[in-house]
């Protein structure tokens, strides 16, 4: 299809945060009206999670509308391991940028020229021979030509169209954080903070970078040091963790402002046993900790007539590859490219399915490569073993959230 044949066309975009901004941007500029319902009722600002780039991300955000320079993220040059005691075990020259949720959201969200309403609750869609229906929870309901979700790692339409895709625990949780550069001591200043810095705890793993600061700023001493610590966990603790001090468990995620203040008693007392004094600095002078458990899913499609998936609502990827929002990119541009290459939107639609099905498969497995020692920690002594075979400093910078295409 040309931009012309689809000028008049309408498509919906379910879910308002990066992936939808990238789905909406790209079908934008293919001659597309769009309109993006998100669920929350004010827009998605002020989070802070750290994202490593990759050379694909920044192919769609030109293509996006966005002018790539160096205010989008912080550049660092090298990577490099420490030991407990906080001296380096392992060094390697890794030149990368690392940019924040909040920036890429920020950007995405200045290029998009079409609607995007909040407080637009998606409560069911359908697709019909000729259009896409969305009714929200209001009761309305809103006709397009086709529909996109994108509406996260647990998405209401991915459970409406296939309910046997569920999350699969993967036996750990992330500790983030974000931590001002300004509050950091001067040694630990100059130890990690232009650096990707790991830490390789038994049983365990922590690494971190500097992102952009509030207000997206990348003024040197205005940005801030994002950490990730995986531990491993049960799923009785795990329920014990998402748990508030009224006893109320969040099985979808507790927000971090309930997690009890046992709980991140007890996580800073193991960082100071168990992390670098660097890193055990980060995580104690963190204003706001708070995690997440990993989880991996697969689904078996992504295409249902006029109706379609994209990003973490279709494949759900643990993050030791950093290839999260770049594989929402990813599917956007693939979207966009097959809607332009076939005559009808089914069948366009069912091209990019077939295509992004494969990709997202084999970054879920990358994922879980990646992830396997934090896995085995809850496995059999022999497991635990074996695992530990495979994480040297040097195998560890060399994988983790590197460019790969897929």
């Amino acid at each position: 299809m040309t931009a012309m044949q689809t000028s008049q066309r309408k498509a919906i975009v379910i879910g308002g945060s990066v992936g939808g901004l990238f789905a909406a941007n790209l079908l934008s500029r293919s001659g597309w009206n769009v309109e993006i319902f998100e669920r929350t009722p004010e827009a998605l600002t002020g989070r802070g999670a750290g994202i490593v780039t990759h050379p694909e991300l920044f192919e769609a955000l030109t293509a996006a509308g966005v002018q790539v320079d160096d205010s989008i993220g912080v550049s660092v040059n090298t990577r490099i391991t420490l030991a407990r005691d906080g001296s380096a075990v392992s060094q390697r020259e890794m030149p990368q940028t690392l940019t924040g949720w909040g920036k890429i959201y920020e950007v995405l969200g200045k290029a998009f020229t079409g609607t995007y309403r909040t407080g637009a609750h998606v409560m069911h869609v359908a697709s019909y021979a000729d259009h896409a229906e969305v009714t929200l929870a209001d009761g309305s309901t809103h006709r397009a030509d086709m529909v996109i979700a994108a509406d996260g790692f647990r998405s209401g339409v991915r459970e409406q169209l296939l309910p046997e895709a569920r999350l699969d625990y993967a036996g750990y949780i992330a500790w983030r954080g974000l931590v001002n550069e300004s509050d950091l001591s001067p040694a630990t200043h100059a130890a990690i903070f232009d650096k990707f810095a790991f830490g390789l705890p038994p049983r365990e793993q922590i690494l971190g970078y500097p992102v952009a600061g509030e207000h997206n700023s990348t003024t040197p001493g205005e940005r801030r040091f994002n950490f990730v610590w995986y531990r491993a966990t049960c799923e009785d603790e795990l329920t014990n963790l998402l748990t508030d001090s009224h006893g109320k468990c969040w099985s979808n995620g507790i927000p971090p402002g309930l997690i009890r203040p046992d709980v991140l008693a007890d996580m800073e007392s193991a960082a100071a046993d168990l992390l670098a004094p660097q890193f055990a600095e980060v995580v104690a002078r963190t204003a706001q900790p708070l995690f997440q458990p990993i989880y991996d899913l697969t689904v078996s499609r992504m295409s249902f007539g006029r109706v379609a998936l994209l990003g973490d609502a279709a494949f759900v990827a643990r993050p030791h590859c950093g290839m999260g929002v770049t594989k929402a990119a990813g599917d956007a541009i693939a979207l966009v490219r097959a809607l332009e290459d076939t005559q009808t939107i089914g069948a366009g639609l069912d091209a990019y399915s077939a295509e992004r099905e494969q990709v997202g498969q084999a970054i879920v497995e990358h994922a879980r490569h990646l992830g396997a020692y934090m896995q085995a920690q809850l496995k059999s002594d022999e497991d635990r073993a074996m695992a530990e075979r495979y994480r040297t400093p040097e195998a560890v910078m060399r994988e983790t959230a590197v460019s790969r295409r897929f």
